[in-house]
């Protein structure tokens, strides 16, 4: 079956009325376009401005005036030069000296230099040039003198020491190490006792002993008695 198309339903028959249809339209508003007019805006008054007040401002002077200055004073005139002829005699004025011919005697006296000694401190028992002399040591050469020193000094202590003490303050058995310092002065004396112990009762008892030490002829350094530093160990064996 062939289906018909209704002729009313075609559009194109219609297609050339739209085109007018548009070009009317489009000519009609340019028209109106052209045709619109503007006016421009007119304001009919300000209004009232009185002149009548007028603000004036004081403007500072700011320009510096500086007073007018004196002129300065001429120069002075110069003085008038005499001019003395060669064969015009001329007064000398003559000064006399107010030194006299006797001649003062200055005592001059004789400067004496001062020389300052250089202070020498405390020197090490090890490098002493001479060694402090135990009692007793006298007469041996300065090696020999060393060794006397530390052999007399080490008799005296372990004749001195007092072993009781071990069984009085309960140590266990064994070595006990006990370290002693001190200085023997410019006068040979024995000072600044120090003692290191694991007790302080053998601290004291080593600083008692060593105090016994007698007085030495003291040590010297570059000729001059010097105070010398000495260490002395002790060694205090605790038996069952």
């Amino acid at each position: 079956m062939k289906l018909k198309k209704n002729p009313k339903a075609n559009l194109e028959n219609y297609s050339k009325f739209f085109m007018q249809l548009g070009l009317v339209m489009a000519l009609l508003v340019c028209l109106l376009s052209i045709e619109f007019k503007t006016y421009d805006r007119t304001i009919s008054t300000f209004g009232d401005l009185n002149m009548d007040e007028v603000l004036e401002e004081d403007i500072p002077i700011t320009e510096r005036i500086e007073p007018v200055k004196p002129p300065p004073p001429p120069p002075p005139a110069p003085e008038v030069i005499q001019v003395v002829e060669d064969k015009a005699e001329v007064e000398e004025t003559v000064l006399e000296s107010t030194e006299t011919d006797e001649t003062e005697k200055v005592e001059v006296e004789e400067i004496i230099e001062v020389i300052e000694e250089e202070e020498i401190g405390d020197v090490p028992f090890a490098i002493i040039e001479n060694a402090p002399v135990y009692p007793g040591c006298e007469g041996k050469s300065k090696a020999e003198q060393k060794k006397c020193l530390s052999q007399s000094i080490t008799k005296l202590v372990y004749k001195k020491f007092n072993v009781d003490l071990a069984s009085d303050l309960g140590l266990t058995p064994g070595k006990k190490r006990i370290f002693v310092m001190f200085k023997i002065d410019k006068t040979g004396r024995v000072v600044d006792i120090r003692a290191r112990a694991p007790h302080k009762r053998l601290e004291k008892e080593a600083k008692r002993v060593v105090s016994l030490i007698p007085r030495m002829t003291p040590g010297k350094q570059r000729g001059r008695a010097v105070g010398v530093k000495y260490s002395l160990p002790i060694v205090f064996n605790v038996q069952d």
